[in-house]
C-alpha cells in the first residue's frame, strides 16, 4: 500500500479509522491505529457523557476531548484526528477545543461544515476534512471555502450507502444502485482534480470496505485511501465493551438494518431488543437534560440516541444498540488492530498480484 499525503503530512498507510461514538473509538483505538501508520481517530460525540463531572455537558465534553488526545499522545506518535458531527450542538467547541489542542486533522459529517475553516486561528496545524456522500455536496463545500474563507477541504471522505452509523442518503437511495460508492467516487474525484491548479485534495473512500481486496480496488480507482470503521470494532484496542464487540461477532447478515435516527437522518445498525421497543414506541425520552444534537426534540424524539449509544459502548444491549456497516456481520473474532491491518496488507498484495497477472 502506498503512503500518500494531507497537506504537508505524509501518512505511511492508506487507512483512516472511522469515528465512532459514543465511546467506541477514544484514544485506545485512536492510538491503535496511528500506531500501525495510518491515521487514527477520536469521536467527539458523547463525550460530556464519558466524562461526566467536570461541569455541564459542554464543559465535560471539552475536558474529556482534552483528556482523550493527551492520552492518545501518551501512546502514539502517530497521526491523531477527531470526529465531529455537525450535528451535535456543542460542534463550535469541539472544533475550537481539536484546534487548540492542535489535533492533526478534523473529520466532519452529519451535516456540511460549511464554516469550519472560520474556527482556524494564526499558525494552526489542523487539517480540516468534510465527510461527504454526493459529488453536490462536494462542490458546494469547496465553493462556500475558497470564495468566504480562501481554503480548499486538505481531503474530501466520501462515504457511501453501506456504511454504519448516520448515512448521508434518502431511505430509498441506501439500496439504489446509482447512489452505489463507485458511482459517487468518480464525481467527487472530477470535483477535487478540478481545484488541482490551487490546491491537491485526496479522495477518501469509505462505507463498506471490508477486505484488502476492496481497498485495491478503490485505490486503483483513483482514491488516495480508505476509512475504515466496523473493521476495527472487534479489536482489542477498541474502547467499547466486549459485550459491544460480541454483538458484531454474533450478527446475522439479516440483522443489519435501516433506522430513523433522532437526528434527522437515516441508520444503519444491528437489530437489538432495545430498536424493537423504539418501534413500538416504548422507549420515548421524558427529558433532554444536555440537548447533544441541533435537530433533536425530545418530544418528538423516538428515543435517546446519545443515552442509547453510551449505554451500548459501557454494554448495557437493553438500552442501547450498535451501529454498524453493511459488512460487519462478518466479524468472527477479537483480534489485535496490529493483526487486522496485516491480514489488509496481504489482502491488498494478492489483489495487485492477481491483477497485474491479467493484464495481457
Amino acid at each position: 500500500m502506498n503512503t500518500f499525503k494531507i497537506g504537508n503530512i505524509e501518512i505511511k498507510l492508506p487507512i483512516i479509522q472511522g469515528g465512532m461514538g459514543v465511546g467506541v473509538s477514544l484514544s485506545g483505538l485512536a492510538a491503535a491505529v496511528a500506531n500501525e501508520g495510518g491515521i487514527g481517530v477520536i469521536s467527539c460525540a458523547g463525550l460530556g457523557l464519558i466524562y461526566k463531572g467536570h461541569g455541564n455537558f459542554i464543559q465535560s465534553s471539552i475536558w474529556g476531548l482534552k483528556e482523550e488526545l493527551r492520552l492518545a499522545r501518551e501512546k502514539t506518535k502517530g497521526i491523531v484526528g477527531v470526529n465531529i458531527m455537525v450535528a451535535l450542538s456543542n460542534f463550535a467547541d469541539m472544533v475550537r477545543t481539536s484546534i487548540a489542542e492542535k489535533a492533526d486533522m478534523i473529520f466532519s459529517g452529519a451535516g456540511l461544515p460549511l464554516d469550519l475553516p472560520s474556527f482556524l486561528i494564526p499558525d494552526s496545524k489542523t487539517k480540516l476534512v468534510p465527510i461527504v456522500s454526493s459529488a453536490r455536496a462536494a462542490k458546494i463545500i469547496c465553493e462556500k471555502w475558497n470564495m468566504n474563507y480562501n481554503y480548499l477541504p486538505d481531503a474530501i471522505v466520501v462515504e457511501g450507502p453501506k456504511a454504519g452509523g448516520h448515512l448521508g442518503f434518502k431511505k430509498e437511495q441506501i439500496f439504489d444502485e446509482s447512489y452505489s460508492l463507485e458511482h459517487i467516487i468518480p464525481e467527487v474525484l472530477k470535483i477535487a482534480e478540478s481545484y488541482n491548479g490551487i490546491k491537491n485534495i485526496p479522495v477518501i473512500a469509505a462505507g463498506g470496505i471490508s477486505n484488502g481486496e476492496d481497498i485495491y480496488h478503490f485505490i486503483k480507482g483513483g482514491v488516495s485511501a480508505v476509512q475504515l470503521g466496523s473493521l476495527f470494532v472487534t479489536t482489542n484496542e477498541c474502547d467499547a465493551s466486549e459485550t459491544f464487540k460480541q454483538t458484531y461477532i454474533n450478527a446475522k447478515k439479516t440483522d443489519l438494518q435501516i433506522i430513523n435516527s433522532p437526528v434527522g437522518m437515516p441508520g444503519r445498525a444491528i437489530r437489538s431488543e432495545f430498536l424493537n421497543r423504539v418501534t413500538a414506541g416504548l422507549e420515548v425520552p421524558k427529558s433532554c437534560p444536555v440537548h447533544c444534537i441541533k435537530t433533536c426534540n425530545y418530544t418528538k424524539s423516538p428515543y435517546c440516541i446519545m443515552a442509547a449509544l453510551f449505554n451500548a459502548a459501557l454494554g448495557n444491549m437493553e438500552k442501547g444498540y450498535a451501529f454498524a456497516g453493511s459488512n460487519a456481520y462478518l466479524a468472527q473474532k477479537i483480534s489485535s488492530v496490529k493483526e487486522i491491518i496485516d491480514i489488509l496488507k496481504k489482502e491488498y498484495n494478492a489483489a495487485e498480484k492477481k491483477y497485474c497477472k491479467n493484464i495481457p
